[in-house]
């Protein structure tokens, strides 16, 4: 059963929208404006759900009134077929608006930040955080997205210690938000003579982007300094203090970045990854207010999960949250993951029209 409150509530929302929108002062206001068109753009689809909904639902009251006091057996037939056939187009209506209720994430058409990091298992982890790396910026290839390193910070092996990059496209955080977390590698390291599988993880944050509107930062608030770029050596060693390393110090949120020659640009970036960490901060300091529903959601996005396992002698790919099992490992690290994501975003649909009912 649908909770009626609710539409009704979704309803007087619409109509409220609609009387500002069309009040002369919110008019003049063009960011204002332009915020509440949008917020009934989101909810139009669902209000027209509810007038045919309830449309449908009156002419099924009137027709099941009139055969209790028709005579005519042909009428009668006539109404009990016009019954059975508004009762599965009421049906058909309250499904549809349980899909409806369930919304979507304002934060799916964001670009992301990505943040992987070498865990447990050495240099062994360091490589195979380097080829998650390798896994994301194939998959965004295959979708036209663009890919820019802001931060990263190499192993003795070539692996990734760290690397921080930013994924720019359509709807990037909508399917990518599902990769948070710990991801566990079982295979034979390269440097193992007696061909034993070790067991590595490395952890990955996906972070929507912030926008400027979403963090105020007082500069007050920033310790700013500045440093020599490490570099291989020759002639790409930065002679300059280039580097950025800005500290927030309400937070403690320290973010650094050398990736640009010029000290704008890298403060620029240092800005951009501070205030998407700020965001993600205070996401989080809300989402932990109701952690009880959080649980039921797929990909909390917590570190500590270990949400997938990559097993070489296998060649098997486990999603641990869903229970999916792939035997193409290899794919997969060539960034074929739309599998997995596509499971994962029907899983989580599934989950949400549960609450929804």
């Amino acid at each position: 059963m649908i909770d009626e409150s609710r539409l009704e509530e979704v309803v007087r929302t619409y109509e409220e929208l609609t009387s500002r929108l069309a009040d002369p002062e919110t008019a003049k206001d063009y960011e204002e404006f332009k915020r509440l068109s949008k917020k009934r753009a989101e909810i139009e689809p669902l209000v027209q759900a509810i007038q045919r909904y309830e449309a449908t639902k009156s002419e099924l009251a009137d027709a099941r009134e009139m055969i209790h006091t028709e005579s005519d057996e042909e009428m009668k037939a006539f109404l009990r077929d016009e019954i059975a056939r508004l009762e599965n187009q009421l049906s058909e209506l309250e499904e549809e608006i349980k899909i409806l209720l369930i919304g979507t994430d304002p934060r799916d058409t964001r670009n992301v930040i990505i943040e992987i990091r070498a865990g447990t298992g050495g240099e062994e982890a360091s490589l195979f955080a380097s080829d998650l790396f390798r896994m994301y910026t194939r998959y965004a290839e295959r979708q036209r997205w663009n890919v820019e390193v802001l931060s990263e910070s190499e192993s003795d092996m070539g692996g990734y210690k760290e690397v921080i990059f930013e994924v720019k496209g359509k709807n990037v955080y909508s399917k990518m938000k599902y990769e948070s977390g710990v991801h566990r590698v079982q295979r034979v390291p390269e440097t193992e003579s007696q061909g034993r599988i070790h067991t590595s993880t490395a952890t990955v944050a996906v972070l929507p982007e912030a926008e400027e509107v979403d963090v105020h930062i007082d500069p007050k608030d920033l310790k700013i300094d500045t440093f020599r770029s490490s570099g291989a050596g020759g002639q790409h060693v930065n002679v300059t203090d280039s580097a950025v390393r800005i500290t927030h110090l309400p937070t403690g949120i320290v973010v650094s970045c050398q990736q640009e020659r010029s000290q704008i640009q890298n403060r620029e970036k240092a800005l951009m990854i501070l205030r998407t960490r700020l965001y993600e901060h205070e996401l989080r300091r809300q989402q932990e207010e109701i952690a009880r529903q959080r649980k039921q959601q797929v990909g909390t996005g917590e570190r500590s999960e270990k949400i997938r396992t990559y097993n070489f002698p296998q060649n098997r790919v486990t999603d641990h949250r869903i229970g999916l099992t792939l035997y193409n490992l290899e794919a997969i690290l060539d960034g074929e993951i739309d599998e997995l994501i596509e499971a994962l975003a029907a899983h989580e649909r599934a989950e949400k029209l549960k609450q929804a009912i």
